[in-house]
């Protein structure tokens, strides 16, 4: 026996008075939000509306809810189909089963939908919500560790997880905690694309394909560790195959993407800065009318300047002082060689 575990919760469901709340659905629900909630900041600091990301993810969360269930119930068909089985089991939800392959994929069509009914570009808005989203598979995560679903190989180390439950062919013991693992790495993936996209400015869909690739990566060794059913494909588990050709494909978008449009966008949200236009088309009318009363007061400076020598010029007295004072200066200068031609004479 461990001395040191992580304990399963003995049940999974919470009352409220006569109301259910599930931990699976709780965990959901919490990572929304927190998605919502940052993607908005993020889209706000490109130069978009507040209100925006959240009016979009009314139409990509429900998509996605739906596509997460159906890649569950098409890859794990006979957990529903099969004899013994009940169909209608396919559409409890809150009983844990949403894959992440199908809710992103269709919760990018939800999202897109959305997108162009506010008129604003997809790719800034994958950008702008990929490190919430990361955050919020990091949360929902802990919805598996309520159901005491998705662990990995039996271990005894420190950190196991304890299954205590023996419903639906689990075996009571200590495991690998792939939960925590996964939880803990979207995290990491989270806090990489948000230092990515400060560092290299990602714009055009870059800093969603890097949430995916990163993603992708972790996936990988961490679904190697599950035992849980699943199928498999030369050896390696559905999800394996799944995430390495979605790694393949983010990474080549990254590339290309950079190539073809490289740095980011410079306009997010059409009409999100309207204010600043309106004050700048009002700018040039208040530059001409301040133009106009410069120009009206120097005009005015000007005859003022002008008006004393008008008036100076234009006045019969002050004409005939200056015709005698230059008939005085004038003889003044035609007497003074006569003087001295005399006084040459009388010596």
């Amino acid at each position: 026996m461990n001395l040191a575990y992580i304990p399963s919760p003995s049940h999974g469901v919470l009352y409220l008075g006569p109301i259910p709340l599930r931990g699976y659905a709780f965990c959901i629900i919490i990572g929304v939000f927190v998605a919502v909630w940052l993607g908005n900041k993020r889209w706000i600091a490109r130069g978009g509306q507040s209100g925006t990301v959240a009016d979009i993810a009314v139409w990509a969360v429900p998509f996605g809810l739906v596509g997460g269930r159906l890649y569950h119930v098409i890859t794990d068909y006979e957990l529903y189909f099969s004899e013994g089985r009940d169909w209608v089991d396919a559409f409890k939800v809150w009983e844990g089963g949403l894959g992440i392959w199908g809710a992103i994929a269709l919760g990018a069509l939800g999202a897109w939908i959305g997108a162009r009914r506010r008129g604003v570009p997809m790719p800034a808005y994958a950008d702008a919500v990929a490190p919430g989203i990361a955050f919020a598979q990091a949360i929902g995560r802990w919805g598996n560790w309520f159901n005491q679903e998705l662990y990995g190989r039996e271990t005894h180390l420190p950190w196991a997880l304890h299954i205590t439950s023996s419903e639906g062919g689990r075996v009571p013991g200590y495991y690998h905690p792939t939960f925590l693992y996964e939880s803990l790495w979207c995290v990491g993936v989270g806090l990489l694309v948000i230092w990515a996209d400060r560092r290299f400015q990602l714009g055009h869909g870059r800093a969603f394909a890097l949430y995916v690739a990163a993603y992708c990566v972790g996936r990988g060794w961490i679904e190697y560790m599950r035992v849980d059913d699943a199928h498999h494909i030369l050896g390696l588990r559905l999800n394996d195959w799944t995430a390495l050709i979605v790694f393949l494909l983010a990474v080549a978008y990254m590339v290309l993407s950079a190539k073809k449009r490289p740095g980011r966008e410079a306009v997010v949200e059409p009409g999100a800065s309207g204010g600043s236009a309106e004050d700048a088309s009002d700018a040039p009318a208040a530059d001409a009318s301040d133009q106009s009363s410069v120009g009206a007061s120097d005009q005015s400076s000007v005859g003022a300047s002008d008006a004393p020598a008008a008036g100076a010029s234009d006045s019969p007295v002050a004409g005939e002082q200056a015709r005698a004072e230059g008939e005085e200066r004038t003889g003044d200068s035609q007497e003074s060689p006569q003087d001295e031609t005399e006084s040459a004479r009388k010596s």
